[in-house]
C-alpha cells in the first residue's frame, strides 16, 4: 500500500517518526513535506497530500499539524478526500471501516508518539467494511461534493 505522507512546521517532528515507522513495516511512503521546522502554511501541505490520495487509487494519506484540525479541514476541501482526526486507535478503526476515510490527520502537540503509532497502524491495517449501509452513506459523502 502506498501511504502519502505530509505535515506543516509544527507536524514536521512527528511526520518524520511515522514515516521511519512506516518503512520499518514496508510501507511505501511518499513524503510530500514540509521538510523542516520552518514555518510553512498547513493548507499547501494538505492539498499535495488529497490530491495524491485521489489520484492514486488504493493509497491513503496523513497529515500531521498541531492540532490535526487545520490540516482535516483543508484536506476535507479537496474532492474525494475523506480525512478524519483521530485521537484514539478506536477512532481510527471506525472511520476507515465505517465511513471509508483514505486521509489520517494527527496532532503532534496533542498526542504522544507512541499513541500516534498505534493509531496509525489501526488506520492503515483496517479495511472498508463494504456493508451496503455504510457504502450508501460514503456516497452520500461523495453527494456533497457536486
Amino acid at each position: 500500500m502506498k501511504v502519502f505522507i505530509g505535515a506543516d512546521h509544527a507536524g514536521f517532528e512527528m511526520k518524520e517518526y511515522i514515516e521511519n515507522h512506516l518503512n520499518g513495516k514496508g510501507y511505501e511512503v511518499d513524503d510530500l513535506g514540509a521538510n523542516s521546522t520552518d514555518s510553512v502554511d498547513y493548507p499547501v501541505f494538505a492539498k499535495k497530500v488529497g490530491k495524491a490520495v485521489v489520484a492514486e487509487k488504493g493509497s491513503l494519506g496523513i497529515l500531521v499539524c498541531g492540532t490535526g484540525l487545520g490540516m482535516c479541514m483543508a484536506s476535507n476541501k479537496v474532492d474525494g478526500v475523506r480525512a478524519a482526526t483521530c485521537r484514539t486507535v478506536e477512532g481510527a478503526k471506525l472511520t476507515r471501516e465505517h465511513n471509508n476515510a483514505n486521509v489520517l490527520c494527527l496532532g503532534a502537540r496533542l498526542q504522544k508518539e507512541e499513541d500516534v503509532i498505534l493509531i496509525v497502524d489501526a488506520f492503515l491495517g483496517t479495511p472498508f467494511s463494504s456493508d451496503e449501509r455504510h457504502q450508501r452513506r460514503v456516497d452520500g459523502i461523495s453527494d456533497l461534493e457536486e
